[in-house]
């Protein structure tokens, strides 16, 4: 994984977006219908609560800390050297002379014990093997918090647009067939009455299959963002609603030396390349032999008493295996670790262009919307329903109007979420939080 911007106008979202200050997060109507047991509803929560309770409660998150914690115990063991071993012997001494007469027997007992010592050099290399390979988990664990944290963020973001869009929606569909209902109870005569009641049963349709489709949008937020929090897949609770800014995003030569410095795709590379540049010191390492020491003490008693001290050495004799396969494997995965490296320094700064360029764009779009065109449109929708009622307007007028009015309610949301999703790509990929987004909570009414 797997979670800002330019002066967005304050007022752009502050009636759409915010249609209902606070969204359930679990549609209750959805819930209902599948007649599901529900959990009581949480206090309203802040984006930044709702990553606040991710990071605290993802499972996923627990695997990637008790990765690190392996990894950190294995960096211990590394570093050590092998537990020396006690071998006590004890048996039975019989001595006899040449014609086989027995001169004397007793006990035989003695102790040794052995230690092997690495050659030198190689237990520091294990130990920054493993040492890289904290690093590696470090940088995975940091990664994932990141990718999560953008994802929350996001989905509870889909989760307020997708919620305006169904409650605007289903308005629209309310209007059609209410009109629809009052064109009935007329039960006019002639063939223009019978077609724009058709019209409007037709709308009804659609604008109702439209704010099905959003709802079912919210539903499955909802469960992915329950999911990603460690919460019950129903749980009920209200998202604070949030006015974002856009800030303007670091010149491109700025992004790609960040990206260049702290992408977590590059970071793990590079690890990964110092980790094999050690494997193959390691490998040429392992061509020396281990050596053993064993200090012994032993007794005799038979005929006599017979004490024996000493130290032991022993080390293979490297003669026929001299590592080679081990050290052209290291190299080879050396080689392999550079190549993936130069790849993945050209693929970063072309994800680094593409969404810089996909950031601009968006938030260059969005800085031409005026601050009261949600409004406006809702307005518009209103006053074409009262006066169709009034037959001051054509059905035509009415029908686009409606349309309209939602299509433009639409746009300017997407807009919007992709403009905060191409932020928050920016930052993953350049592994920096640039504040690109900043955000104001509204007041829960």
């Amino acid at each position: 994984m797997k979670f800002f911007r330019r002066c967005l106008p304050a007022a752009v979202f502050s009636t759409a977006l915010f249609l209902a200050p606070s969204v359930p997060l679990a549609a209750e109507s959805t819930v209902n219908s599948l007649t599901l047991p529900t959990v009581a509803p949480e206090s309203p929560l802040t984006f930044s609560a709702l990553v606040q309770d991710a990071l605290t409660h993802n499972p996923e998150l627990r695997f990637y800390e008790a990765e690190l914690a392996a990894a950190r115990g294995e960096s211990r063991f590394a570093g050590q050297l092998p537990n020396p071993e006690f071998s006590p012997q004890v048996g039975q001494k019989q001595t006899y002379d040449p014609e086989g007469n027995l001169l004397g027997e007793g006990v035989t007992w003695g102790v040794s014990v052995s230690q092997t010592f690495e050659w030198p050099g190689r237990l520091s290399l294990r130990k920054s093997i493993a040492n890289r390979q904290v690093a590696l988990a470090e940088a995975g664990l940091a990664q994932f918090r990141a990718a999560l944290t953008a994802r929350i963020q996001t989905l509870a973001n889909d989760l307020l647009i997708s919620s305006a869009v169904a409650e605007a929606t289903q308005a629209i569909a309310d209007r059609f067939l209410a009109l629809q209902e009052i064109m009935v109870q007329r039960d006019p005569a002639g063939v223009t009455p019978l077609l724009e009641t058709r019209i409007l049963e037709a709308n009804s349709i659609t604008y109702r299959r439209r704010a099905s489709a959003a709802r079912k949008a919210t539903q499955m937020a909802i469960l992915e963002l329950n999911q990603l929090r460690g919460q019950p897949l129903l749980a009920v609770a209200r998202i604070v609603p949030e006015k974002f800014q856009f800030a303007e995003a670091p010149t491109l030569d700025r992004l790609i030396s960040l990206a260049g410095t702290n992408n977590f795709e590059l970071r793990l590379r590079r690890i990964e390349l110092e980790q094999q540049g050690f494997r193959i010191d390691l490998a040429k390492n392992e061509r020396y032999p281990s050596i053993t020491v064993s200090p012994y003490y032993s007794r005799e008693n038979a005929d006599g008493e017979d004490r024996f001290a000493g130290v032991a050495l022993s080390l293979p004799l490297p003669l026929w295996h001299r590592n080679r396969g081990a050290i052209e494997t290291a190299t080879a995965r050396t080689a392999q670790a550079q190549t993936s490296l130069q790849l993945a320094q050209r693929q970063v700064e072309r994800q680094v262009i593409e969404r810089a360029t996909a950031y601009g764009t968006r938030r260059d779009e969005m800085s031409h919307w005026r601050a009261d065109s949600v409004e406006r449109f809702r307005e518009a929708a209103e006053l074409a329903d009262r006066h169709y009622r009034l037959g001051a307007v054509p059905i035509s007028t009415y029908v686009e109007m409606q349309k309209q009015s939602l299509d433009a309610l639409e746009a300017l949301l997407e807009t919007r979420r992709e403009t905060m999703e191409a932020a928050q790509d920016l930052e993953l990929v350049t592994g920096t939080p640039l504040n690109l987004i900043s955000s104001q909570s509204e007041a829960v009414r």
